[in-house]
């Protein structure tokens, strides 16, 4: 797919991390970006800075996520492009011990029911609407080509460390999707790929630096080469060729500096 101000894109968690640097890649490229996120001040102040459109988005939410798609379209036509990047998640023990009571407890069920909606169920919700847009669509290439939907999930879906039954299960449920649902358009000619990055200086990493900067330079030693995090310029230059590279489907692919995480 040409990257160019033909190019309309929608970047889901777009205000920061992963997805702003996709986001501004793709700008620098020309491409129209609609900023899907739900922090307001920051979206905003974000898409004026590379001439897009800030869409405020819940991706828990249903109708939240069809108004993002609607005013982004009609700011720019049919996308043609998500990179999928935002994320609701948290994590626990399956079993661990409780201080307090002086025993053990389990994760709560509900736990691992709004993790699952906020990584596994909000990333189809997201690629399933934008493919229904894309469908109707005339082919932008001569491959019958209609769109390009990028996962963001997480070396932590197949080195699941301990604490990460909920965030390794939805973003392994996540990989497990980008297969079918590629087989489900292919007649349509719409792409589906994921990326699963490791350890990268996104927002979460960088308070661990603010807290305990031995801690963060230790998880840079960790990567067998380069030894450092990953930068989210890195993320999004996967991005772009994946967008661009036509024959990229329904794949899987780490950006992890060649890490395995230890259990712990």
């Amino acid at each position: 797919m040409k990257i160019d101000n033909t190019l309309a894109a929608v970047v889901t968690g777009g205000a920061s991390g992963l997805g702003r640097a996709s986001a501004k890649a793709l700008a620098d490229a020309g491409v129209k970006v609609a900023v899907f996120d739900i922090s307001e001040e920051a979206g905003e102040a974000f898409a004026a800075e590379i001439g897009g459109v800030f869409c405020k988005v819940n991706i828990l939410d249903e109708d939240s996520v069809e108004a993002g798609f609607a005013k982004a379209r009609a700011a720019h036509g049919q996308e043609r492009l998500v990179v999928h990047c935002a994320v609701v998640a948290g994590g626990g023990k399956t079993v661990s011990f409780d201080k307090t009571t002086g025993g053990y407890k389990r994760m709560a069920t509900e736990q691992i029911a709004r993790t699952a909606e906020g990584v596994f169920t909000a990333t189809y919700r997201v690629a399933s609407i934008a493919a229904l847009g894309m469908a109707g669509t005339d082919p932008v290439s001569d491959d019958g080509e209609r769109g390009c939907i990028i996962f963001t999930s997480s070396a932590a879906s197949q080195d699941g460390q301990i604490g990460q039954v909920a965030y390794g299960g939805g973003k392994g449920a996540v990989n497990a999707m980008v297969l079918p649902m590629a087989r489900d358009l292919m007649d349509l000619g719409i792409r589906v790929n994921a990326i699963l990055p490791g350890t990268f200086a996104t927002p979460p990493m960088l308070r661990v630096k603010e807290m305990n900067e031995a801690v963060y330079e230790g998880l840079g030693k960790a990567v067998p080469f380069p030894k450092r995090l990953g930068n989210p310029d890195e993320f999004a230059s996967l991005v772009l060729e994946l967008t661009r590279n036509t024959y990229f489907n329904a794949q899987c692919i780490r950006l992890d500096g060649g890490i395995r995480m230890p259990p712990k």
